[in-house]
């Protein structure tokens, strides 16, 4: 091949993959046809001179949930791409599809049971509306908190039941209250024990996890004593619905357990579908007990996470 034809192939792909110039860019550029500049990069790639690798990121991620599937026994394990192990990045693409998940999922008549939090407000925001009838959104948990910081409960609550056409059922309680007495005067209220029974009777389930560190929500809500905080950072090693558990999964018998206002972690996994939706390197120890202890059937992840949690012991 002519030395001067081989320079121009090779220009011509450089502009063209390097620098993205347009074909007609470059023609102008090289003072050849547009026609031509289309040849010279066919056989740029033909001598060898380029070569293209794509990158599926969902081919890997395939592989990742079945493997996921077979350590935890889990039905379903969904996996997003997430372009940088950056936590908000990362919620942003759980996120996403864990609505997508939901927009396939829920039909007529369906009850779902939604907690709040950071993560679950990000969920709720990215719903699509769905056109179906009978649907019933209901909150898990209290959410009503002793300082300014937000928990989302209520906005996440109405965004879900927006998202499918319906009215929010509010739990309008403290997620804990000061003693087990004052819990069980709370259930026995007729209005509060029909809520709470909605969410047993709930037959999809949407929550996240939450760590045992001092940037966990919980923590920052001024509900646990100093004394509970230590206990909690002694035995726990993540929350579901704000009850705490071991790494086994087991829930800690705390005294916050038997103050605590909302869902059963057992009665989770009675649901037709229980979504976990979790990620990011603080959460992995909190998720490998989550779902040791069984407490989801979906699972709805990031891809870095994934991996955090196949090497994890």
């Amino acid at each position: 091949m002519e030395i001067d034809k081989k320079q121009l192939i090779i220009e011509a792909a450089k502009l063209y993959y390097q620098f993205d110039y347009t074909q007609l860019a470059i023609s102008k550029k090289l003072g050849v046809s547009r026609p031509t500049v289309s040849r010279l990069l066919q056989q740029a790639k033909k001598n060898g001179y380029v070569k293209i690798d794509i990158i599926d990121p969902f081919h890997d991620n395939n592989q990742l949930a079945k493997s996921l599937q077979h350590k935890y026994q889990i039905e379903e394990v969904k996996i997003a791409y997430s372009a940088v192990e950056d936590e908000r990045d990362v919620i942003q693409a759980i996120s996403t599809e864990a609505a997508d998940y939901l927009y396939r999922t829920v039909k007529d008549g369906d009850i779902l049971g939604v907690t709040w939090g950071r993560t679950m407000y990000r969920v709720a925001n990215e719903l699509k509306k769905k056109d179906v009838k009978g649907v019933e959104v209901i909150q898990l948990k209290g959410g009503i908190g002793l300082s300014d910081v937000n928990t989302y409960d209520s906005e996440t609550v109405y965004k879900f039941a927006e998202a499918f056409h319906t009215v929010p059922g509010y739990l309008p309680l403290p997620v804990l209250v000061d003693t087990p007495e004052v819990k069980v005067v709370i259930e026995s209220d007729r209005y509060m024990h029909r809520l709470i029974e909605l969410g047993r009777q709930a037959n999809i389930a949407v929550f996240t996890v939450g760590a045992v560190d001092n940037e966990s929500l919980l923590f920052r809500l001024g509900y646990l004593t100093a004394e509970e905080e230590q206990q909690l950072h002694q035995e726990a090693i993540g929350d579901i619905c704000s009850r705490f558990f071991k790494r086994t999964g087991e829930v800690c018998d705390t005294t916050v357990n038997d103050r605590t206002i909302g869902i059963q972690l057992e009665e989770l996994k009675q649901k037709e579908k229980s979504i976990l939706v979790a990620g990011g390197n603080r959460k992995v120890e909190a998720i490998h007990g989550a779902l040791n202890g069984g407490y989801a059937n979906v699972f709805i992840t990031d891809q870095y996470t994934a991996q955090a949690l196949l090497l994890h012991q």
